[in-house]
């Protein structure tokens, strides 16, 4: 199968992990922003994250770099245009991207602006080209709760207009989602769809809590419900989706290799999961990549393209008439 030109369904990919390193050094000498270095190919080594990375810890210190260049409205903007516009060449239909608000606060923009620049860059991309989006707000776990309100209350007046749902991401420490549950209710109350990074560390007892107290619908890697029966059992049987990103998993050493991943045992046993690049440029993939690993370390067939396509399109957090058209691309 050519995953290049076959339609294409993102549900977990996050803007500062998927900046064109082109546009990073043009910013940064355009606005006068030190770098490590101005050399295009010496800038990918610091962006891109080795195949043999240590730990999930390491992977985040890639994301450093990206932020420097995302602290204003003009930035954030055409740096979104250019991940829906990347994501348009390689066919992929509807993306959802996500990212933290309170990180691109560095330089006075106000959360209601920066959530503002990051819809106006994807509106932007969906009138130029075949694809269609949607904002997953991203809530810091290294940050504190009360933060996790500020980005729930801000946030909330762009539901239905670009925004669908909420997300918790960075380190992962066990029993995180106890601190969580109150901004995380709250965030239902209002009408937030509910994804959480759980289970891409060791500890598969992170993806239960986080379908048992925040309500998740959906489970940001989950690599981990396979050494946690519990866990295991209430993806299963709540037909919780997974957001797999396998490339991002084995640098992270959620698996050392790509044919340990669980992506499609877990397939083949009833879970639900979904192909996605986590982060374009530190992972240095693209859907096409990810879906051409998938298919060739496990022999997938094009029925089982069909349903993980399928599957992507009903747990994604687009409205109904959006699904309606996705399906038909297939």
């Amino acid at each position: 199968m050519n995953f290049s030109t076959l339609p294409k369904i993102e549900l977990h990919c996050h803007l500062d992990g998927s900046l064109r390193a082109e546009t990073i050094i043009d910013i940064a000498k355009k606005e006068g922003i030190s770098l490590p270095t101005f050399d295009l190919k010496e800038i990918q080594n610091e962006l891109i994250a080795p195949i043999d990375c240590e730990s999930l810890d390491e992977y985040l210190k890639r994301f450093a770099i990206p932020n420097l260049v995302m602290q204003s409205k003009e930035n954030l903007r055409r740096i979104t245009f250019e991940l829906f516009e990347d994501a348009a060449m390689e066919n992929v239909k509807y993306m959802e991207v996500r990212f933290a608000p309170l990180l691109h606060t560095a330089k006075g923009l106000s959360v209601t602006e920066i959530i503002q620049s990051v819809i106006d860059g994807m509106r932007e991309a969906e009138a130029e080209y075949d694809i269609l989006g949607n904002v997953i707000l991203s809530c810091m776990r290294t940050m504190s709760p009360e933060s996790a309100f500020e980005v729930v209350e801000k946030g909330r007046e762009f539901l239905g207009k670009g925004v669908v749902a909420i997300d918790l991401c960075a380190s992962e420490e066990e029993g995180f989602c106890g601190d969580f549950v109150a901004p995380i209710t709250l965030a239902r109350e209002y009408g937030y769809r509910v994804t959480i990074h759980a289970g891409e560390t060791g500890v598969g007892k992170n993806v239960l809590d986080a379908v048992a107290l925040l309500g998740a619908e959906r489970i940001g890697h989950g690599v981990f419900i396979k050494d946690c029966p519990e866990a295991y059992e209430i993806v299963k049987e709540k037909q919780v989706v997974l957001e797999m990103c396998p490339t991002s998993n084995v640098q992270t050493k959620a698996v050392n290799l790509y044919s340990e991943h669980p992506i499609y045992p877990f397939h083949q046993e009833g879970i639900k999961v979904t192909v996605n690049t986590d982060n374009r440029t530190v992972s240095d993939t693209t859907m096409a990549k990810e879906c051409t690993i998938v298919f060739n370390e496990f022999h997938l067939t094009e029925e089982d393209y069909r349903k993980i396509y399928l599957t992507s399109v009903n747990a994604s957090f687009a409205e109904e008439i959006t699904k309606e058209k996705l399906r038909k691309y297939l």
